[in-house]
This record gives structure tokens, sequence and C-alpha cells, in this order.
């Protein structure tokens, strides 16, 4: 309600910020962002405690940054706010299908997930809440499968999680994403989150070694992924030009304009890694930099 305030962060992927913005404009809550320091990428948790004032309900924050690799300690950042009273929701799109997740060990009152992230269908997801959370939130939606009774004039609904399951489920959704998890699961959380975080410092350490060069997020643990710009080369270009090299990069603002604003840059060049990859093919994306470094006389 109004005068209420969402705190967010400023490294928050637009999926955690256009539907709070959307609620600001129907209920005149604020909204409210933690810097991000520099190019690095950290937020300074150790001042959250004098952020969470009375009029923060809700602090909603990303575990892994998609442009930055940048890991919150979500289970820190969930227990303080859970002293002061305030909910939390944590972005686990990026960290779902990288690392073990437990919500309890988290202690978040939400979690949401999207299935393409893990190897999963697109279009699917999870949303989880907590057991007290879920019944004191009502219905979004009506419809068959969410009715306990019907009258003309009112009706009630089944206990959570059913009353938030309107109609008919996307049941392939559910099976193709549960057949994903099941062969995460059997590669290894544990091992997928140590390969990446081995590929993430592997590939920050040798892009360092470059001249004109500028590196986002932290240097070491980090996520597998790292986002770059080449002096004087648009981040489309050095894409363009690694394709030709058989690199696969992205280049753009990676769904995160408010971060790229804050950082002072239109995009970047990023480079992602799974359990598929390897040190070597860091080492030839590493090489193909360099021959677009010749190739611009950057």
């Amino acid at each position: 309600r109004r005068g209420d305030t969402i705190l967010l962060t400023e490294m928050e992927h637009h999926s955690n910020i256009v539907p709070w913005q959307l609620l600001a404009s129907r209920t005149g809550v604020t909204l409210a962002y933690l810097p991000v320091n520099g190019d690095q990428g950290l937020i300074d948790w150790a001042r959250l405690d004098e952020r969470l004032n009375a009029n923060v309900k809700l602090l909603a924050v990303t575990h892994i940054s998609n442009s930055l690799a940048t890991i919150n300690p979500v289970a820190d950042i969930c227990a303080q706010a859970r002293r002061r009273g305030v909910v939390t929701l944590v972005d686990a799109a990026q960290s779902a299908g990288h690392r073990r997740l437990d919500v309890q060990e988290i202690g978040c009152d939400f979690l949401a997930l999207s299935g393409h992230k893990m190897c999963g269908p697109t279009g699917f997801g999870i949303l989880y809440g907590r057991a007290e959370r879920l019944e004191e939130t009502p219905p979004f939606q009506g419809g068959g499968e969410m009715i306990l009774t019907v009258d003309f004039d009112a009706s009630t609904y089944k206990p959570a999680p059913h009353r938030f399951e309107a109609g008919t489920p996307d049941i392939s959704g559910a099976i193709g994403l549960h057949a994903a998890m099941d062969y995460l699961d059997r590669l290894g959380r544990d091992h997928i989150a140590q390969h990446d975080l081995e590929l993430g410092s592997y590939a920050y350490a040798r892009l360092a070694e470059l001249k004109n060069i500028r590196l986002f997020g932290p240097p070491t643990g980090r996520a597998g992924l790292v986002s770059f710009l080449l002096k004087d080369v648009h981040a489309h270009d050095v894409v363009t030009v690694a394709d030709q090299f058989g690199v696969a990069l992205r280049g753009g603002h990676h769904c995160n304009q408010p971060l790229m604003k804050k950082l002072g840059v239109e995009s970047t060049a990023r480079a992602s890694f799974y359990f598929y990859n390897t040190p070597a093919e860091i080492d030839r994306f590493v090489e193909v930099v360099r021959e677009i470094q010749k190739f611009f006389g950057a």
C-alpha cells in the first residue's frame, strides 16, 4: 500500500524490477535500490540492516547476477530481513540450474525460478512460497480446480498451493521440467557449481591478462560467466566477429538496463559457461578476443 517500500538491488534482472513497477503504479508503493559497488559488482550487505526500516515490507534480490556473476549470500540476507519482519523473495532463475538450492537453508519466504535456465521447457517455472505466507495470500486467478465451494454470492477456496492453480495446469511443462531436474541431479548440482566457479574465475583471470579490457563482476567467488568490454569496440561488434571464429557470445544489456546505466555503459559482451564447457574452450575464447583486438586495433 501507499507508504510501503519494496527494496531491490541495482543488479536485478528486468523480471525482478518490472513487476514491482507495475505494482507500484497500482498501489503507490515505493521502490528503493541497494547500490552496486562499481565494476566489481558487489553489494555492501553489512549496511542492509540500516536500510530495512519500518516502511520496507518486501526485499526482492537475485541469487546470481546474470551480468556480473556476483553470487549474493541469500541465506544471510533473508535471515537479516526475517529478524526485521520483512518478507523476502529470491530470484533463483540464474542459480537453479547451476547449484543445489534448499529453501529451508536459504530461509526465504518466496523463491522463483524458470525452467529454460535449467535445461527444461520454456514458458514454465516454479514459484515456492512458505506455507504461512501462502495461507495468508488470496487467489489471483479464478477457475476450476482451486474451488472448494461456490454459491451465487461467494466462493471458498482450497488450501494452498491448490488455490493458486486455477484451470488445467501445464502438465507437459511440469513433466519436462521434472525430467530436466532429474538430469541435473544425476550430473550433481554441487559438481556443476564447482565447475562454474572454476571456469568463471579462470576466464576472468585469463581476460585480465589483456590490455584495454574492462571486466565486470568480482575476480573470484563468481558464477560461470564473464562480462567485458574492449576499448573502442562495441559489444555487438565483438559478438559478431567472435561468431566468425566459432565462439558464441552475447552482446547487449542482458535485460539489465538499470545496471548498465549505473555502470555507465550501454552494453557488454558476455561469455556464459555450463557443465559442458572446458578450460580449453576458455583458452580458445581468449585467443579469439585477442584476434578481435588486433582486427579493430584496440
